[in-house]
């Protein structure tokens, strides 16, 4: 599936389609996306290599994909009807309905999901590996960088206002695009960065950034999701049911086989697999699901206010209007009003646990590891029980492309070597490693358990090999 995943890229990146017979007198189908917004890979990158769109057409049309950075340069050629379908984010999609909504020929509906965190851990801020900042209110006057308008800036608002900081005087908010802001972290022209996925992941894994701020603590759901041209929905909903039924198989494609998915994402866009894997792998931060949930209906009104915080041109949307799910709803077929009030990962960890003896089967504690040379992850039934395959495996000479762990508090899965380790010596001797995203978030779990104790990866490595938990 690999190898035909890349080749149909390179068709298509050749400008070539691929259905049969491409060229004269089909009609062109324009689909926006974002390649390395790695939340949308089953209305995007995924869904393009897999080429069930087409697949969904047959001859009769044929698809240009667009790929951008961020949402803001697809909503402007949606207004310009160069675009027919797009995905992006859930403050872009507001902006999408502000600029869209008071002209019918150009209005727009929100029509389906791709991917949500019910937490918001979808963003991140990050900041150099080397710096004194260790949490979001040190970055009080200093520069932070972010794609004015996106979620990752509209999570940098949200968490701002929290720790008592104004973002439109307290700190210097740099409107750049993903992988220039980047370049400005580790030029240090910038001090923070908040973005969206995979962008903090990526800079983290590549031992370029430390995360300072997991957007989870907010606890207010994110997403992105599908925006179509009404107009166009209107004259060719059968084109749109085909896109619709092509991102359903897409996400189950995802979800029955993750590392696959993965690792043809990374082949798309030139990301690790071990990034991509960390969002869209298995209880990955990101649960794939196209149904519109109310919780994200709630979320996208709560946005509205931080969208006027941040200065944009946004006019109130009418998010009832705006979002509009029949379509999927036809598409998806009789179980969709029950899916929709599901909230449950459909892609989960399962298996046994070899190091411990457990199954891994309780999702706020279950973590993957995976090794080179072997195609499909082990499963751990806890963070120590992780360690101790980690610390077994490495002795036996094998190496970790990557292990996942969930954050203790709110289950954001990050990289275990990136966490931030703590002794609790109280607990269960599976249980007495536990890792957090961020040093706050650790800090905070220590105050509150008076024997638990900040410690190092590497120390915890060795304790948890040596079987100690006291």
């Amino acid at each position: 599936m690999r190898k035909i995943f890349a080749v149909v890229a390179l068709l298509a990146a050749a400008g070539c389609s691929v259905a049969p017979g491409a060229g004269g007198g089909r009609e062109t189908v324009v689909i926006g996306y974002q390649s390395k917004t790695i939340n949308t890979v089953t209305a995007g990158t995924l869904l393009r290599g897999l080429g069930y769109f087409e697949k969904q057409l047959g001859d009769g049309y044929r698809v240009e994909w667009q790929d951008y950075d961020t949402g803001a340069p697809i909503t402007a050629k949606m207004v310009a009807g160069k675009i027919d379908i797009g995905s992006m984010g859930d403050y872009p999609l507001l902006i999408n309905a502000s600029r869209t909504q008071g002209t019918p020929a150009a209005r727009t509906e929100f029509v389906s999901v791709t991917g949500y965190n019910l937490r918001g851990g979808l963003n991140s801020v990050v900041v150099p590996p080397s710096s004194q900042v260790r949490t979001l209110a040190d970055l009080k006057g200093r520069k932070i960088s972010a794609s004015v308008g996106s979620a990752g800036h509209g999570t940098l608002v949200q968490a701002l206002e929290r720790a008592g900081l104004d973002a439109a005087t307290d700190v210097e908010v740099v409107n750049q695009q993903p992988p220039v802001g980047a370049s400005a972290l580790q030029s240090g022209n910038v001090q923070g960065y908040a973005q969206f996925v995979a962008w903090p992941g990526l800079l983290v894994f590549q031992n370029q950034a430390r995360l300072v701020y997991d957007g989870s603590a907010l606890d207010v759901p994110t997403f992105h999701g599908v925006v179509v041209r009404q107009a166009y929905a209107q004259e060719h909903p059968d084109v749109l049911q085909a896109f619709l039924r092509a991102q359903i198989e897409a996400t189950r494609y995802l979800h029955e086989h993750p590392v696959d998915a993965a690792e043809a994402v990374a082949t798309a866009t030139g990301l690790p697999p071990e990034v991509v894997y960390l969002y869209n792998g298995r209880s990955g931060v990101a649960s794939f699901d196209v149904t519109v949930k109310p919780p994200l209906l709630s979320a996208m009104r709560h946005d509205e206010k931080y969208l006027k915080v941040i200065g944009a041109d946004f006019t109130d949307v009418d998010v009832t209007k705006f979002a509009n799910d029949s379509y999927i709803r036809k598409a998806y077929g009789g179980s969709y009003d029950a899916d929709t009030a599901s909230t449950a990962n459909p892609a989960k960890i399962t298996g046994r646990d070899d190091a411990c003896g457990i199954a891994a089967e309780d999702q706020a504690t279950a973590g993957e590891l995976w090794l080179a040379g072997e195609d499909r992850l082990r499963p751990a039934a806890t963070p120590t029980c992780l360690l101790r395959q980690i610390a077994a495996a490495t002795t036996g000479g094998k190496t970790v492309r990557a292990a996942y762990v969930p954050d203790t508090t709110t289950g954001t899965h990050w990289f275990a070597g990136k966490s931030v380790w703590v002794r609790d010596p109280s607990a269960g001797a599976d249980d007495v490693f536990k890792p957090f995203t961020t040093r706050d978030g650790a800090e905070a779990f220590v105050k509150e358990h008076s024997r638990a104790e900040i410690v190092g990866y590497d120390e915890a490595l060795k304790a948890a090999a040596g079987g100690a938990s006291r």
